[in-house]
């Protein structure tokens, strides 16, 4: 009988269970696999949920109509099935969660693949690490030995293996034989895996009546490594007539075997590996020094294989069993014999199909580079043109190197990965991510697989942070001669500058983002851009690596970040550009930026940047004609095209949700007519707006940004009686967000009952805590006092309204109550497909000539975006940024230290190149006696 199926419900041990059920209790949490549509297992079955449950702990299942064992039978078991699983302390999986539905500061139990930095899951290790997640890893589970105690290998194995059977008959059937295998289909399509063994048994009997066509010669089949993964594609292939055979005999039965069986031989290390200077195996020795040795798989072995079941781990120091030249050679044509007819042809070659079951990509098997799923399970590898085609047909090897092949026996594979898995999860439950790792009382087995821990790679997977650094690097100097451009961020004007930069064929440009999803977005638009994951707040460490290895970078992340970036390029003498505001950090490395003998270009963007160079053209040109500026004002917008502008706010997001509403309630002051007017931060700039009717057709309204009465001095024009800097809106906007000022809600503070841990609160229970209402208050009543807080304002409360403000709608989760609005407005105020944004900008500078006369000159800048390209945001951010970047790198901007746009070796150029780009500025102006 099977012996797996003869383990099928036998029950866990549960002595442990016995020992430590009444020690603690808590909550645990089994998540809904969500990565694959083919993820139809769990960790645990019913059975072992219900122990769980008779020894007190609370148990919480996520629904999932894909499970392949109902959500019924866990509730049966005594769990509760609902969707919100945030009360669970330890939450288990089998596949990695993706990053938006980590909670922080759990402990989580999951294969991460993450243990050879494989670069995919990157972005979710950096997430784990951010949010200070306990991460237990089956994967590094082990035993005293070393071998793995809680896996699904044996189930890989089955499945492989009837996959490869299934695959076999396909190719055999290509190349015009009809065979038993035929019989069997892919692993998926049977109920259970007794119905899968008895169409191989039925294969096997029609192999041992004779019914294999005789031309195709004795069939042979090599099982790689003698751990689980071997053991159950063996359990598969002992239900046909098999004969096992020594690796040495392989070739005589491959010429002249039985026809009515199969025959397998199983490869261990030392059938194949021999060290390089002597041709001695040494198993000690290769285990500490494997780079010692070779495999001479490729001709003792491989040119008498039908079919090779790969079930080793590979690293890259150990041999590989086969390269692509080894394939070159073994897929040469045989010569026929002279009884090979049209009907009866023979073989083209020995070696017809490799079912790389460890789906190790690039690894033992050089030449399979990416794996196949279970719904294009097969593919043609053809070594002379190194390429894939996805079929069973052409000429080539079969290759079939699934990577989930358990999920397609999930029942079995779920009975059988939870008996090994459950012993150890007594002492999971009592994990406390927040507490140090080492006041938890682990096995050495749990112990040596928590990956990350309060925020950092346990010592044991230091490493993973320099593999990644490795390879980054790697891949970034792999091209000479380049001009190399670190691009931190890769957000909403990123695409411009690598566009721009990129259409120099000798520029590289390294896009670096906390999203690296967005990073691989852009890089696969672009040429010479390569995508890596970068967290500046938490992995300083890999910026200085990163910086170091670039000719210039560009920080498009917020202008907080600049001084640590900046003093990275400094100490590596890498120059940088900015769009951002030259702030009093960054002034403060004035020097150091001498001394280093770098560049940093700041304020080389829309507003501050294209302001910067329209105004000094402007004013340079009228002190080159003997004229006074008088007077000098400057409004800037990114608003929403007017058709989209369908919403109270009359706005939508085109750059950081955040710092629109944080700069509703700054402070500003300006100058109007020789007076000073300073404007307190904490709300009251939304009070002093002005008509903006330089444009009647856009309704605009402005009001003061910042410090404007500095550019006296940075502009020269210290003749000037008024000086403004401001921001643009449609007319109702600072109405409306004055409302969300008088509610509270424009608050920096920290507000506990965001926070991520804790229960979700709606609207009106946080507007309640913010005006001091009892939160039991009725609506009528609660509308009420929202109504008298805003003065009585019918447009303030139809707007609450329209943002679902004054209901039950749940608060997003976040630091502070500012946060949580940015969530809530972002969410509904994004622009959608099809959507186009607008730039707006308006300089006015007065001047007096020496004739007495009173011009004022009129120069304005109206960009759109593109719906099918970039907005008009990322256009008039992103190509300035990246036009400075061109200059420095091609020596055209060359002074050193901290750089503004205020000279005309810099505005003459970048105006006129702004130009070519489509940005078309618009010069008028009005004479007064």
């Amino acid at each position: 009988m099977f012996r797996l199926l003869s383990r099928q419900g036998r029950r866990a041990r549960s002595s442990l269970s016995c020992q430590r059920r009444h020690e603690h209790q808590g909550v645990m949490a089994i998540r809904r696999e969500d990565i694959n549509v083919w993820e139809r297992r769990a960790p645990l079955a019913p059975r072992h949920v219900k122990e769980l449950t008779n020894a007190g702990y609370k148990v919480l299942i996520q629904p999932s109509n894909r499970r392949a064992i109902h959500d019924k039978y866990y509730e049966k078991a005594g769990a509760f099935v609902q969707e919100d699983i945030s009360e669970a302390s330890l939450i288990i999986g089998v596949k990695r969660p993706p990053e938006e539905k980590v909670y922080p500061k759990k402990t989580y139990a999951f294969f991460s693949h993450t243990i050879k930095a494989q670069e995919a899951n990157m972005g979710l290790l950096d997430d784990l690490l951010k949010k200070e997640v306990r991460l237990i890893d089956y994967e590094k589970m082990v035993d005293a030995n070393g071998f793995r105690i809680v896996a699904f290998g044996q189930w890989a194995g089955v499945a492989g293996m009837i996959n490869i059977l299934h695959g076999l008959g396909l190719r055999f059937l290509a190349l015009g034989h009809h065979t038993p295998f035929m019989h069997i289909g892919m692993a998926h399509n049977y109920r259970n895996v007794s119905q899968a063994i008895q169409a191989v048994r039925d294969c096997g009997y029609e192999i041992s009546m004779g019914l294999m066509p005789k031309s195709i010669g004795p069939i042979t089949f090599v099982f790689t490594g003698t751990g689980n993964v071997s053991k159950g594609a063996q359990d598969i292939i002992n239900e046909l007539p098999c004969e096992y055979v020594e690796p040495h005999e392989l070739k005589d039965v491959s010429h002249s075997g039985d026809m009515t069986k199969v025959f397998a031989t199983v490869l261990s290390r030392h059938h194949h590996l021999v060290r390089k200077s002597d041709g001695v195996y040494d198993p000690l020795e290769y285990e500490n020094h494997p780079e010692l040795y070779t495999s001479h798989f490729r001709t003792s072995v491989a040119p008498y294989t039908t079919c090779l079941i790969n079930g080793i781990y590979w690293d890259p120091h150990t041999p590989r069993l086969l390269r692509r030249l080894d394939a070159q050679k073994l897929l040469r044509p045989v010569k026929p014999s002279a009884a090979a007819t049209e009907g009866w042809p023979e073989l083209p070659h020995r070696l017809m199909a490799i079912c790389d079951i460890s789906a190790d990509a690039g690894g033992s098997i050089e030449f399979m580079t990416e794996c196949t799923t279970i719904d294009k399970p097969f593919c043609m590898y053809d070594a002379d043109q190194h390429i894939d085609h996805d079929s069973v047909e052409g000429s080539g090897i079969l290759m079939c190197s699934i990577d989930n092949l358990p999920a397609q026996l999930p029942i079995e594979a779920t009975e059988y990965f939870g008996d090994r898995f459950f012993p150890y999860i007594w002492e999971m439950l009592p994990s406390d991510a927040t507490r140090p790792l080492e006041e938890e009382d682990f096995s050495p087995q749990v112990r040596d697989a928590v990956i990350t821990s309060n925020g950092v790679l346990t010592p044991k997977f230091e490493y993973i942070e320099k593999l990644r650094e490795r390879r980054e690097k790697a891949q970034i100097m792999k091209k000479d001669g380049m001009k190399r451009v670190l691009l931190l961020g890769s957000g909403y004007v990123s695409g411009p500058v690598i566009e721009y930069l990129t259409r120099d064929e000798g520029t590289q440009v390294t896009v670096a983002s906390v999203l690296l999803s967005q990073a691989e977005e852009l890089a696969s638009k672009y040429p010479n851009t390569i995508p890596v994951m970068l967290d500046v707040t938490s992995q300083e460490g890999h910026l200085e690596s990163l910086v170091k290895d670039h000719d210039l970078v560009i920080s498009m992340l917020p202008y907080g970040f600049h001084p640590v970036i900046a003093k990275h390029c400094i100490k590596r003498k890498v120059n940088m550009v900015t769009a951002s505001y030259l702030s009093p950090a960054m002034k403060d490395l004035q020097q150091s930026a001498e001394e280093a003998g770098i560049t940093i270009v700041n304020e080389m963007g829309l507003d501050p940047g294209i302001d910067h160079m329209l105004a000094m053209e402007c004013i340079d040109q009228a002190k080159a004609e003997g004229c006074t500026v008088e007077s000098y004002s400057s409004f800037c917008g990114g608003l929403p095209a007017p058709e989209c502008s369908d919403n109270p706010l009359r706005y939508k997001f085109s750059w950081s949700p955040y710092g629109v509403l944080l700069n509703t309630i700054s402070s500003a002051t300006f100058l109007q007519d020789h007076k000073v007017v300073s404007i307190p931060e904490g709300g009251v700039l939304m009070d002093s707006t002005v008509p903006m009717d330089f444009l009647p057709g856009f309704n605009l309204e402005g009001f003061p940004n910042r410090d404007s009465t500095k550019y006296a001095d940075v502009y020269g024009i210290q003749s000037a009686h008024t000086l403004i800097r401001g921001t643009l809106r449609f007319k109702g906007f600072t109405d409306a967000m004055s409302g969300f000022v008088k509610l509270g809600l424009i608050d920096t503070q920290p507000c506990p009952m965001l926070q991520p841990n804790s229960v979700p609160v709606s609207w009106k229970e946080l507007l309640c805590k913010q005006l001091g209402l009892s939160p039991s208050i009725s609506e009528d009543a609660f509308e009420e006092a929202i109504y008298n807080h805003v003065g009585k304002d019918d447009f303030k409360m139809e707007t609450f309204k329209w943002f679902g403000m004054l209901s039950e709608e749940q608060v997003p989760h976040a630091d502070t109550v500012l946060a949580a609005l940015a969530k809530h407005l972002e969410a509904r105020l994004s622009f959608g497909k099809g959507e186009r944004d607008l730039i707006v900008m308006r300089n006015d500078v007065g001047l007096r000539h020496s004739t007495g006369e009173l011009e004022t000159k009129h120069i304005s800048l109206v960009v759109y975006g593109d719906p099918k390209g970039f907005s008009a945001m990322a256009k008039t951010v992103g190509y300035p940024a990246a036009i400075a970047a061109r200059m420095v790198l091609d020596g055209e901007i060359n002074r050193k230290g901290l750089v503004v746009p205020m000279t005309k070796d810099i505005y003459g150029p970048a105006l006129k190149r702004l130009q070519n780009e489509g940005l078309q500025f618009t010069f008028k102006s009005t004479l007064q006696e």
